[in-house]
């Protein structure tokens, strides 16, 4: 099982990126998925979460109204676009499954993880 993120990359503040989560292996159609970040220095953190359907998503305080997390199933990715990004927001980012079917989004608790993206925003 492999979960592959790329799309990341150098931008200006109030500039826009979208992250892309391809899975190969097994499919997650039906599971939960999320990416999280983790900034120089600092401890890895959530930062947004979809349900199998993109029923029900789920966001950190700090992203709320700049990101969403949409998927397509079809093509078993998952995807984060970044609006108006700010310098706060560099970072690894990750992309991360959950191993059962029909769960909610989630802060924690995934199975799979890639490998990470980085993001760089200057001000």
């Amino acid at each position: 099982v492999q979960l592959q993120a790329s799309g990341g990359g150098l931008v200006q503040a109030g500039g826009c990126l979208r992250l892309s989560c391809a899975a190969s292996g097994r499919t997650f159609r039906w599971s939960s998925m999320g990416w999280f970040r983790q900034a120089p220095g600092k401890e890895r953190e959530f930062v947004a979460g979809t349900n199998w359907a993109a029923s029900s998503t789920l966001y950190s305080d700090s992203v709320r109204g700049r990101f969403t997390i949409p998927r397509d199933n079809a093509k078993n990715t998952v995807y984060l676009q970044m609006n108006n990004l700010k310098p706060e927001d560099t970072a690894v980012y990750y992309c991360a499954a959950d191993g059962d079917d029909y769960g909610p989004p989630r802060p924690n608790e995934y199975d799979y993880w890639g490998q990470g993206t980085e993001v760089t925003v200057s001000s």
